[in-house]
């Protein structure tokens, strides 16, 4: 674990800067358009598997989580597969490198699926976090989906406010002009990179959600999938991979 919980002293700078060498490497492998013949087709054919990940943690405890990998059936988004297990995570939560703290277990609860039963293993997963929303460009997403080389899709709940990115101002009256589900526009840092794209999910919220690109999928392929699996304001892979690592936790953690 680092020195510091915010990687202060001389120990913590040199782990950030190793990480962030990480990163800068690993982003490398990073895919950013389509791959797979069923991200080409108006209504996604030859999809069939869906994954999310998630980590939930026991109330007050930021050290131990519960993993949870979940696969649904595609297009009726029925569970098929799930996973839960209980993890310690030895690093600390600090802005920009939150890959480093969850993805490790994210990939071995995809590893020992393929393992398991390769038949059932996702072709595509969605993050509950940001892909190249990032500071640099390499989110959990972009991270889990270059260590399993499986297309991936970051979603958050949060604007990242990242070059130049705030939610206010005009962003805020983009987001009022967001009537109908599945409206959503590009979000554009002042880099003039398009980093991701805010989506009204589900008629009833009226807070978009932010979708990124993961690995091995374009932005416009990743936002219509993202529509496509919401019942709800988040997309049902990460919604029941939520539901059921705190069902989990409520059921097996010593919380005492």
């Amino acid at each position: 674990m680092l020195a510091t919980r915010e990687g202060e002293g001389e120990d913590g700078r040199q782990q950030l800067r190793q990480w962030e060498s990480q990163q800068v490497e690993l982003k490398k492998q990073m895919v950013d358009h389509n791959t797979e013949d069923w991200q080409s087709n108006e209504d996604f054919a030859g999809l069939e598997r869906v994954g999310g990940v998630d980590l939930s943690f026991i109330k007050e405890d930021e050290v131990n989580a519960c993993a949870s990998l979940v696969v649904l059936s595609y297009p009726d988004l029925e569970v098929i597969y799930e996973e839960c297990r209980m993890v310690c995570l030895n690093a600390p939560y600090i802005p920009g490198f939150l890959a480093f703290r969850e993805a490790p277990f994210l990939e071995e609860a995809v590893r020992r699926l393929q393992h398991k039963d390769p038949s059932l293993l996702p072709q595509v997963i969605f993050v509950d976090g940001n892909g190249m929303l990032h500071h640099r460009e390499f989110g959990v997403a972009c991270h889990l989906g270059v260590l399993t080389d499986l297309p991936c899709i970051g979603v958050a709940k949060n604007l990242l406010h990242v070059d130049g990115l705030e939610e206010k101002h005009l962003l805020k009256e983009k987001i009022k002009d967001l009537h109908e589900r599945g409206n959503a526009f590009t979000l554009t840092g002042t880099s003039g990179k398009v980093l991701g794209m805010a989506l009204k999910s589900c008629e009833k919220s009226t807070k978009p959600i932010y979708v990124s690109v993961g690995h091995r999928i374009s932005l416009d392929t990743a936002s219509r999938l993202t529509h496509s699996c919401c019942k709800y304001r988040v997309p049902e892979p990460i919604r029941q991979a939520d539901i059921r690592s705190r069902e989990y936790i409520r059921r097996n953690a010593n919380t005492s």
